[in-house]
């Protein structure tokens, strides 16, 4: 049969009347070729459109399933539509009580006409000297205070890290990160060419043992770590460990892209920079501390290295906007962000409080200052099916294969945004999370059997 899409759509068909249930396992796609007498090819095309349609979904070493909620006892009502919009735990950008209030003073002065024709220009990458000695000043934390002249802006974090490592890398260089990293960053390597390696890690984070070993395999070119609330983990590196790790990457002469973009709810984590200042190259920005309408991205490089990231900051178009960075200035000198950033980690705790409250009995890693949660699902959970039966439920998680680095080692744990939803809405969430997970009747007054209702 030379369309392929003809037999992607009967495959569908029993999907859709329950012939082929969910969590069902797809035949190897050469079994499946001689069954329908096609090509081989043709199958893998097959198997590609059905997980394009989101019907299915491949796990390397595993298999192809049908994407939906495990099977489950007769009379257990697991799987329904939502029936309210659902709630995102998949974004994570906080907003402290009163935001909106606190940033406009701020602004106004920027909008009067004699001001706003040169706010509206654009920015050098490195900024104006206001602007390097604010962020300066923002950034000191202990045992490090960043030098205004190793300062470069560019309009968010994840452009601060292109620009690091496209000034690091060259195409087809390899960069050690975590086993289980930012996503983003993996769309950042795949775009300038660069291969992603997992550094082995333990509850500690990247063991340098591992670094050395990784680095022996075939040389990196520079390492990407978040050494205070990694995500999706949340764990904050001990003093020790950020020593040894700046020791080894001081050893190997490797560039390391440190990325404190959560750092503000941890003001207690010296830098990996404080301890290797001619080899860190710091991200950090606005967006999680203000908004993430209106930001700016911060690099501090090493002194020799400012001529070689302004270049590729330019080079990539990821300048900051003249704008974003007045009004950070503003914002900085008026104790604005301070009082933000003080609003923001009373949030968090609140918010860590809820989800100790409604999925403390599974095995949750989380740390009591994080906007997030790393959730290791009970067996016989899958990351992608529960991500699939939690959407079915009205709730946006991110499966644990975003994260992962080496595909085939995904790990069936999903993560938890905590800062964007209400606090009502996040309640109602995990108690719905804790119930799918459990398949079992629910807490607090729902029906026999059902997902709790919601009320916020």
């Amino acid at each position: 049969m030379s369309d392929y899409r003809v037999i992607a759509d009967r495959i569908a068909d029993d999907i859709a009347r329950g012939r082929l249930v969910p969590g069902q396992r797809l035949p190897p796609q050469r079994r499946f070729a001689r069954a329908h007498r096609i090509a081989p090819s043709t199958a893998g095309r097959v198997y590609g459109e059905l997980v394009r349609r989101g019907l299915v979904v491949g796990e390397v070493g595993r298999g192809t399933f049908v994407r939906a909620a495990p099977a489950v006892p007769e009379g257990r009502a697991l799987v329904e539509p939502a029936t309210a919009a659902p709630v995102n735990l998949e974004l994570n950008y906080p907003s402290a009580p009163g935001q909106s209030e606190l940033l406009a003073p701020g602004l106004a002065p920027l909008l009067r006409a004699d001001v706003l024709t040169g706010a509206l220009g654009t920015a050098a990458a490195d900024g104006t000297a206001d602007a390097r000695a604010a962020a300066a000043r923002l950034l000191t934390a202990p045992g490090w205070r960043p030098e205004p002249a190793r300062f470069l802006f560019t309009g968010n974090a994840r452009q601060a890290i292109a620009a690091a490592l496209a000034s690091l890398v060259r195409p087809g260089g390899r960069v050690g990160v975590e086993e289980l990293t930012y996503p983003l960053v993996k769309e950042i390597a795949g775009r300038l060419g660069i291969v992603l390696v997992p550094v082995r890690g333990d509850a500690e984070g990247p063991r340098p043992d591992a670094l050395r070993a990784a680095h022996r395999a075939a040389p990196l070119s520079a390492l990407y770590v978040q050494p205070a609330l990694h995500n999706p983990t949340s764990l904050t590196m001990s003093e020790t460990r950020r020593h040894e790790l700046a020791r080894t990457a001081v050893e190997l002469a490797l560039p390391v892209v440190e990325d404190r973009i959560w750092s503000f709810l941890r003001p207690d984590a010296t830098p990996l920079a404080a301890h290797a200042p001619a080899l860190t190259h710091v991200v950090d920005g606005l967006s999680k501390r203000v908004a993430p309408g209106l930001t700016a991205g911060f690099l501090v490089v090493p002194p020799h290295r400012v001529d070689a990231v302004a270049a590729a900051v330019r080079s990539g178009g990821w300048s900051a906007g003249r704008f974003a960075l007045e009004a950070a200035v503003r914002w900085t000198g008026e104790g604005t962000v301070d009082r933000l950033v003080a609003a923001k980690r009373a949030d968090a705790a609140r918010r860590q409080r809820i989800l100790a409250a409604h999925l403390g009995t599974f095995a949750v890693r989380t740390d009591p200052h994080a906007y997030f949660a790393w959730w290791e699902l009970p067996s016989p959970w899958r990351a992608d099916t529960f991500t699939a039966a939690a959407a079915a439920h009205g709730v946006a998680v991110t499966p644990g294969t975003a994260f992962a680095v080496d595909p085939h080692r995904t790990p069936d744990a999903v993560r938890l945004g905590l800062a964007s939803a209400t606090e009502g809405e996040l309640a109602w969430a995990l108690r719905r999370l804790a119930w799918l997970a459990r398949e079992s009747e629910p807490p607090g007054g729902a029906g026999p059997g059902g997902p709790p209702a919601r009320t916020a």
